[in-house]
């Protein structure tokens, strides 16, 4: 079972990825229907093709669009500029 969302949050589509602008950034979120709360986020306007992250909430929860675009926000926060890529 797929919890519902957390503040009243408009349903995100469980059975295919959506695509969100972020700081200019072009982004695919698909949430993993056998993980509830898991996302996996590709960069798809980056320098580093295939290059993303994932993000899981531990109580399963599903995240508003808000709090995914905030957590693309936070992602490109620390992006190191001259490589595309996290910081070692």
């Amino acid at each position: 079972m797929i919890p519902e969302p957390s503040d009243q949050a408009p349903p995100i589509r469980y059975d295919e990825p959506y695509e969100t602008q972020v700081e200019g950034e072009t982004w695919i979120v698909r949430q993993r229907t056998d993980e509830p709360g898991t996302y996996d986020f590709d960069w798809v306007s980056g320098p580093n093709q295939g290059y993303g992250f994932g993000l899981s909430r531990s109580d399963g929860m599903q995240r508003t669009h808000a709090e995914l675009d905030q957590s693309i926000r936070d992602f490109l926060a620390e992006i190191d500029p001259a490589t595309g890529f996290l910081p070692d």
